[in-house]
């Protein structure tokens, strides 16, 4: 493996010289229209956005003979200036894997084989047909905009069913559920640019030098610029974020609430609150008994006497960080003279308390006052590209409608049906199923109450992903009234299972607009055609939702008898873009994001035109336009000096308050145990993440060469007292066991991160070494998203003599 390193460190070094060289041959990009341009040598050059995750860096795309060969670093783009982290130097790579799928496959007689596209309609749209009210739609955070919001009308707006869910869920909810129940309103008030501004950086359970390493960087160039800036890593394992950190808080998994708890009793003991802030922009909540999105009112008062158990030496007692450092992080907090920026990411929000906790850091920057100003401000970070733009913005969530309305209020309903010129009472008032209990419910055979038969899957692959997986995706093995179709670009844990396979376009394949983790929204064009016959996943549920119009489906009409995608040209002439011959006769991506547009008012989410974000490199919303035409973006959401819906005067205007008075919520929500630790059968914690080499279940990064041999497979790692008490050495084959199962994999000692005793870490690329098999399935009661980051575990050498797992070099 380090072999391979070293040569991977190199082939990264040379991207990005050659990156730069292109740069310099080509020129910085100045023209702000950003046409596409091409060079001496024949290749034409785009923007896009990354395809990996929700930092949202763009890209310049060089095109040749049909095929993207270059890759450089948009200079002119806001959130990278430039930099791509290892991943992005090589993306153009996951279009040109040598197993892409490039027709579609139905399972006869227990294999895939080819089949028509025309056929592959009918199948799906007949299964619809049959049991509209069975059948649920599972998407991701890497659906476009655009194919997010295609498949939310059809099915909400067509079938009246309610059951379509992102991979989001599994990921990104507990944010969701943590900034409503604050601020009112989803998304983060601040932005990229607080990490510029602010004098000390806290990161809460993640490990952004590789997960969000370009934004990581823009606070160690800063360093290197001789500025003073103070990094605090607060985790449970070391990581290489630990090493760049002044300070390293090492907590018990699930603790992390009563830090936070303990920097709020601090904040009130010492009397170093914001107290002008608090009375002025706060009101306080309370969790209840039967956990619930808004809770209980609560006073000052109440919430003071709630925190008086949470001492320093109580906090160090339930969590092992050290009375000392809690002391430190609430005379920090108590500092008026510094600006303190707060990110994290999965560590927070994979946790059967993320709600909660995700609460907690926003209510110790509000009791601070360390809220409104550039650098001070909470951050959730995204992992996926457009998991804001489409799973959170356009709300392909089973319990909401676009632009932040959701199905159980009537009012939301009946606008929806109004910008939709549906008839009254089509959008079904019950949520669907979540995630979970939408895999729990296909996996449960129809006679055992299992009543969501059909699932269609688009850009995700949860046959990887999903939390205990026997429960939730195997166990569809052998269930003979379930189908699963499966829209991917390669082979993948998925579509082993699957019973149709579709081929999708991926990427600048394809037309597509993303919404990344600051609210910044970005659009690109298609610049390559797809292999084969792989085409746009837009595209699918359109001729899907026409096949079922063609049969009679009720649903696929609007008030008027006109079929509920109707897309026109220029004269107003209708394009039968369910034709895939005519789906690029006109821009579709356009026609849907303008109707998505009008959804965006209500909640203050205004996204841009279309047209200007082919000119820009990405527009953070509420995107307001001035009384000159120039459209302006808002890097700081209700605070006066950016957000013009703040009224003047007001400073700080939370203006979809809760309580409805224009304050946000501080709550009060307590320790309590995880729901599973470890005990004398499993008696040490499991957690699972991501490298940098690979982005999530390295369906596209395991096929570009250069990341897979610098990473090639999973593996354990472990404290070396923990190894050698089990007889184990670095590479050694060790069994991971947990109560849903076993798993075996490589010893890792003394790598990149570094548990603690006690602490086992596995990552989840791997679809040969599937560690979800075993994690715990046990959700947040409020986001419903799964706890994958702490199971109980026991781990010991593999016994000698049992065959090796096969390692697939090649995958």
């Amino acid at each position: 493996m380090s072999l391979d390193r070293r040569h991977f460190l190199k082939k990264t070094a040379m991207a990005a010289a050659v990156a730069a060289a292109q740069q310099r041959a080509f020129g910085k990009y100045e023209n702000t229209e950003l046409d596409a341009t091409t060079a001496a040598d024949g290749l034409k050059w785009d923007k896009a956005p990354c395809r990996f995750c929700g930092t949202g860096c763009h890209v310049r795309v060089g095109v040749k003979d049909d095929k993207v060969v270059a890759i450089q670093g948009e200079q002119l783009a806001d959130v990278n200036k430039g930099l791509l982290c290892v991943k992005g130097y090589h993306v153009g790579g996951i279009l040109y894997g040598k197993d892409r799928l490039t027709q579609p496959l139905l399972r006869k007689n227990g294999k895939l084989v080819p089949i028509s596209w025309d056929e592959a309609i009918d199948v799906v749209a007949q299964r619809i047909y049959d049991k509209p009210d069975e059948f649920a739609i599972y998407g991701s955070g890497q659906w476009t905009i655009p194919e997010g919001y295609v498949a939310q009308k059809f099915i909400k707006g067509g079938l009246s069913n309610n059951h379509i869910d992102p991979n989001a869920r599994l990921c990104m909810a507990s944010a969701v559920t943590g900034y409503l129940s604050t601020h009112g309103v989803d998304e983060p008030a601040g932005c990229y640019d607080d990490l510029d501004k602010c004098d000390v950086m806290i990161m809460w359970g993640n490990n952004p030098a590789e997960m969000h390493p370009v934004l990581f960087s823009r606070v160690i160039d800063r360093r290197s610029k001789g500025e003073e800036v103070m990094l605090i890593d607060i985790g449970t394992r070391r990581t290489r974020t630990t090493e760049y950190s002044d300070e390293y808080l090492e907590f018990k998994p699930h603790s992390d609430l009563a830090i936070a708890n303990g920097i709020a009793h601090l904040l009130i003991k010492n009397g170093t609150y914001d107290k002008s802030f608090v009375e002025r922009f706060c009101n306080f909540r309370k969790d209840t008994d039967t956990p619930s999105l808004f809770g209980q009112p609560s006073t000052f008062e109440e919430y003071s006497k709630l925190l008086e158990p949470y001492t320093p030496e109580y906090v160090e007692e339930l969590s092992g960080v050290s009375a000392e450092k809690i002391r430190m992080l609430g005379e920090l907090f108590g500092r008026r003279d510094i600006r303190i920026t707060s990110l994290w990411c999965m560590g927070v929000n994979q946790h059967t308390r993320g709600t909660n906790m995700n609460r907690l850091l926003h209510g110790i920057h509000m009791l601070s006052g360390h809220f409104g100003k550039p650098g001070d401000a909470p951050t959730s970070l995204t992992g996926q590209p457009s998991a804001c733009g489409t799973a959170r913005e356009v709300g392909t969530l089973a319990h909401a409608l676009p632009g932040g309305r959701i199905v159980a209020k009537e009012p939301h309903r009946k606008d929806c049906e109004r910008i939709w010129n549906l008839p009254e009472g089509r959008i079904n008032a019950k949520p669907g199923y979540h995630t979970v209990k939408m895999w729990e419910q296909f996996c449960t055979s129809t006679e055992e109450g299992g009543d969501v038969s059909t699932i269609w899957v688009q850009v995700t692959n949860p046959g990887h992903t999903l939390p205990n997986l026997k429960k939730h995706f195997t166990n569809k093995e052998g269930l003979k009234d379930k189908f699963l179709i499966v829209s991917e670009v390669y082979p993948t844990a998925s579509t082993k299972l699957a019973d149709l396979v579709l081929p999708a376009a991926m990427w600048v394949e394809k037309n597509g607009i993303y919404g990344n983790s600051e609210r910044r929204t970005q659009q690109w064009f298609k610049m390559v055609n797809p292999p084969g016959e792989a085409r746009d996943d837009c595209w699918m549920t359109i001729a899907v939702a026409r096949r079922l119009f063609e049969m009679g489906h009720p649903g696929m009409k609007d008030k008027d008898g006109g079929f509920i995608f109707e897309l026109k040209d220029d004269s107003g002439a209708e394009v039968p873009v369910w034709e895939w011959e005519r789906y690029y006769d006109v821009n579709v991506d356009k026609q849907l994001y303008e109707e998505y547009r009008e959804f965006t008012y209500m909640k203050h989410k205004d996204v841009a035109p279309y047209d200007e974000l082919v000119k820009a490199r990405g527009l953070r919303w509420p995107v307001v336009q001035r009384a000159n035409g120039k459209w302006e973006e808002t890097p700081f959401r209700f605070m006066e000096f950016s957000d013009s819906y703040v009224e003047k005067g007001k400073e700080l205007q939370f203006y979809h308050s809760v309580t409805g008075d224009d304050k946000a919520l501080i709550w009060f929500c307590p320790y309590d145990p995880p729901a599973e630790a470890p005990d004398q059968d499993y008696p040490m914690w499991l957690s699972t993440g991501r490298v940098l080499e690979h982005w999530h279940t390295g369906t596209m990064t395991r096929r570009i060469p250069q990341l897979r041999n610098a990473m090639p497979h999973a593996y354990v790692e472990m404290h070396p007292e923990d190894a050698a008490e089990k007889g184990l050495a670095n590479g050694d084959l060790a069994v991971i066991e947990t109560r849903r199962g076993k798993i075996e994999m490589p010893v890792w000692l003394n790598g990149r991160g570094r548990p603690p005793r006690g602490t086992v870490f596995v990552p989840f690329f791997d679809e040969n070494l599937l560690i979800n098999d075993i994690t715990l399935g046990e959700i947040d009661p409020i986001s419903k998203e799964p706890d994958y980051k702490k199971c109980a575990a026991t781990v010991y050498k593999r016994p000698s003599g049992k065959p090796a797992p096969a390692l697939d070099p090649t995958r």
